[in-house]
Formats: structure tokens, sequence, C-alpha cells
């Protein structure tokens, strides 16, 4: 996969912080090397985030995120910065830009307990240093100018660094299989399914069976039980959609191990031990209670869509009782989540590890359990135990 092609989820998201006015859009324009925000001398001109993917050396692909001033005014300046605070939930490296002719306000101090809280990594980038004549650094703080460019490669390289330390060792599918080992990827193509190509879990599955020297084969539920008769020695592993979980593990001798997509992707994530416990909280589900569906992208529902037909279809049929389903997508995440009895989340392939994880903790904070389609689908359907096995759960 080429850098320009990484999908938005995999990239080190770092986003800029600051009073209006501090010079953060004229200090991204410099770091980017693009006029990537509008600058003006006028306070509060960057109204909403701002967001690019591009490719930032020397860390490599990342999402560069322009943010509205911390201090805006009025109705629509608090609306603003509620924006802007959301913004957290997905932020890798945080750069909080201040005057460097004054000292950190209010805002700022509050900006950086929410950056300590949510243990996100930040940098001081003290703006306007050209007009500055006492520069002496602190412990986490740069001196810069977004227009002499003094400090700019500085504050890219301590931006890497903390990128850097905060990466760990991605977890798909690799581990579980060696070299020459054969693996079969079941992929439904159905009135859901994107025209002319595939859902991305299953692009980066594939991706990641390759890089390990092993072998995909990837056919559609109809050809699975054939494909398994034809081949002269059983896959390592079988790997399928959620919504064909059922059937496919009925055609899977029990010696094959099994999983999901969407299991991969919440052990990817980080979550999948969270996800397999709260999965069974669906026994205890009953007619009044209210049940949260979280979508991570922004598609188009279709009449046999996973989220919001089948699976609470299915969830009515294994609970006997008509619980009520509240629907979210994109950002949109609640803020008070007592309302619910359980929350059900997409794979997320289409949001940062930060922001499932941070959705994920703000559920355990409110005492909800917290699991996702796969995982939820594969307890529904009795196959919950086989198809994490391997993972120790």
């Amino acid at each position: 996969m080429s850098l320009n092609s990484t999908p938005s989820a995999n990239r080190v998201h770092i986003a800029f912080f600051g009073l209006r006015n501090a010079g953060k859009s004229s200090l991204v324009n410099k770091i980017t090397n693009q006029e990537m925000s509008v600058v003006s001398h006028y306070a509060g001109t960057t109204t909403d985030p701002v967001q690019k993917s591009m490719e930032l050396l020397p860390l490599g692909p990342v999402v560069i995120i322009d943010t509205a001033g911390i201090d805006d005014v009025g109705e629509l300046g608090e609306k603003r910065i509620e924006k802007t605070k959301n913004i957290l939930s997905k932020t890798d490296v945080a750069v909080l830009v201040s005057d460097a002719s004054q000292i950190l306000s209010d805002d700022e101090k509050m900006m950086i307990s929410d950056f300590e809280k949510r243990k996100i990594p930040y940098i001081i980038a003290k703006n306007k240093s050209d007009l500055c004549a006492d520069k002496k650094n602190a412990d986490g703080e740069i001196f810069v100018s977004a227009k002499t460019g003094e400090g700019i490669e500085e504050l890219k390289e301590k931006i890497a660094a903390f990128a850097r330390d905060s990466e760990k060792e991605v977890l798909l599918v690799g581990d579980l299989v060696k070299k020459g080992d054969t693996v079969v990827l079941v992929c439904p193509i159905d009135s859901s399914a994107p025209k002319g190509r595939i859902i991305l879990p299953q692009q980066q599955v594939i991706r990641d069976i390759l890089d390990h020297g092993a072998v995909a084969m990837v056919c559609q539920s109809d050809e699975y039980a054939p494909l398994l008769k034809k081949l002269g020695e059983k896959p390592a592993l079988v790997v399928c959609d959620s919504q064909v979980f059922a059937k496919v593990s009925k055609e899977t001798p029990c010696d094959i191990r099994l999983t999901s997509f969407s299991i991969l992707m919440a052990r990817m994530k980080g979550f999948l031990d969270i996800a397999v416990k709260s999965a069974k909280k669906l026994l205890e589900i009953k007619s009044e209670d209210k049940i949260l569906v979280c979508e991570g992208c922004t598609h188009h529902r279709q009449c046999e869509d996973i989220g919001t037909v089948k699976l609470p279809a299915k969830i009515r049929q294994f609970t006997n009782s008509n619980p009520q389903f509240e629907f979210v997508s994109g950002s949109s995440f609640p803020d008070d989540l007592s309302p619910y009895s359980l929350i059900i989340h997409c794979g997320g392939c289409m949001i940062t590890e930060r922001e499932v994880i941070s959705r994920m903790n703000m559920a355990n904070d409110a005492g909800i359990p917290f699991t996702n389609y796969g995982t939820a689908l594969a307890y529904l359907n009795g196959i919950l135990e086989r198809s994490v096995e391997m993972f120790g759960l």
C-alpha cells in the first residue's frame, strides 16, 4: 500500500489548538507547505475544524487538523469550541499554538489539562517568536515563527518523535499465520457492498496476509463450501463477514480456525476483550431497554444494512423482546450514555483507534457494556467462543 493510499484511520492525527489569532492556521500552512487554512488578521477566521490527509516528513502519512479558537465567544462560539474539543477524541499528537509574547491564559491551561487527562502527547508551540526577544525553551515548549520559519523543522521532528513513541504493533492476522499458509476470506457481495470494490477491513486483511507470505483465497458465501472441498489441505484460517457468520460456521470443520473481519478489527483497535464480555449482556436485554448502534462512517444505508436492519432483527429474535434502537454515524456520539443498556459499534475501520477507545472509555465510565457488530453476531449465533479462542479469550 502506498503512503498516499493509507486509510485515514491508520494515519497519525495531528491537531493544532489555541486561542483566536495565535497563528494556528499560519503555522499549519507553514508546516504543511500548503495553503491548507484561510489566514486573516481577524480573530476567529477558522470556524470549523479543517483536516487534510497528507505526507509529512519525516513522519509519513498523517492527518493534519486545524481548529477554531478555544476562546471563541457568543452562542456560535460555544458551538465552535465544542467542535474543537470533539477533535480531542481522534488526536494522536496535539500542538498548542500560543503567542510567544504572552503568558499562558486560563483557556490554554484548561486545554493542556484536557490533553493530560486524555493522555495525549502535546507540544506547546510559542508562535510569533520573531516578535519576542526572550526565547528560553521550557520543557515541552518550542519557539516557532510561521512568518520566518524559525523552529518549524524542529517542531516537525518533535511531532514525529511523539508519534513514533505512541506507535504500537498492529495485530491483524500476521501473527495467526505463517509463510505458505492458506487463508480463506468469505466476502459476500450484496446490495450493501460498495460498487466495484471490497470494504476496507477486507482490503487490510488481504494485504496483511500477503505481507506475511501467506496465500489469500477470496470467495462469496455460496462458493465457500465448494472451495473447501477443492483445497488439497485445510486452510490455516477462515475469516468471514459478520452477516454470513452462521452459515460459514456450519460449513467449517471444527478443527479449522474461524473468525470475522469485525472481530479482527476489534482486536486491532484494542477492545476485543471488552467486546467479548459486553456481548454476553445481550442475554439480559429486555423490551424496555434501549440499544445504541454506532457506525463509524456515513455510507448510504441499504435495505439489507447490517447495523440498522439485520442486527436489530437478530437481537429481537434472540431475546424474544422488542428493545428500542437508536442509530448514530460518522463523528456523532452522544455525550450522555445513561439512557442505553448496551452500545454496539461497527468495526471502526474508518475511525482511529484513539477515537474507538475514547468511545469505549466513555461507555465504561457510564457503566454501559460496549461491543461491536461481529462480536455481538458471533454471540447471537452461538459461535463466540469458537471465534475468539485463538486469541486466548
